[in-house]
């Protein structure tokens, strides 16, 4: 039972580990093309912004289970199967760029205007903007954001394994759940918040040091 646990755990690590980074590389140029597109960002599109925003919005008012089961079809075509860890990722991705997506938006909306001028009245392009001022100016943000979004997938992860997605959240299920075994469960509880105090701990730490 042990080796299974540890297994589970292990599946549940790469299945975060995974997402997150799919996830950001999906996110933060979603997240860049929303705030320059907005109408008071650099390079305003209304019509732009408001396409991808609602897409972001209707996706993210989906409840992940739901979300899991509508994904089922692109699930199958691009990992081959409906069930399993590879299976999960995909609509764990997808949820985490459009957490990520709307949390960097509002870190680099905070970054006072003033920056953004002495940029522009330097010569700098709109990447060099981007780059050099709004991306570093907003990385404390970016950070907390981006801790956030891991503990979510976290939680998400153990949703997972209600419809097959492998991990702790299908061991709980299985071992713990369906044998009655509330011990195992809250076993598998204790790792949980262990993970996520873990991450939160490590998300504080980089915070602080890209304040310095």
């Amino acid at each position: 039972m042990i080796d299974l646990l540890l297994k589970s755990l292990a599946e549940t690590i790469g299945m975060v580990a995974i997402s997150t980074m799919l996830s950001l590389l999906i996110g933060l140029p979603l997240a860049v093309l929303l705030f320059t597109s907005s109408p008071d960002g650099i390079r305003p599109m209304p019509w732009l912004y408001r396409l991808i925003g609602a897409f972001v919005n209707i996706f993210r008012s989906i409840p992940y289970i739901i979300l899991m089961v509508l994904l089922i079809p692109l699930t199958r075509i691009l990992v081959g199967s409906a069930i399993g860890t590879a299976a999960a990722v995909i609509p764990l991705s997808l949820a985490g760029s459009l957490l990520i997506a709307r949390l960097i938006e509002d870190s680099l909306r905070g970054i006072p205007k003033g920056l953004i001028e002495v940029g522009i009245s330097m010569g700098a392009t709109h990447t060099q903007i981007i780059r050099k001022i709004l991306l570093p100016e907003a990385l404390p943000s970016i950070i907390a954001g981006l801790t956030t979004v891991i503990i979510n997938i976290v939680g998400f992860s153990a949703m997972a394994g209600t419809v097959g997605g492998g991990g702790l959240g299908d061991f709980a299920i299985r071992f713990g759940y369906q044998r009655y075994n509330v011990t195992l469960m809250l076993v598998v509880v204790a790792i949980l918040v262990a993970l996520v105090y873990l991450v939160q701990m490590i998300g504080d730490y980089w915070v602080k040091q890209s304040r310095k």
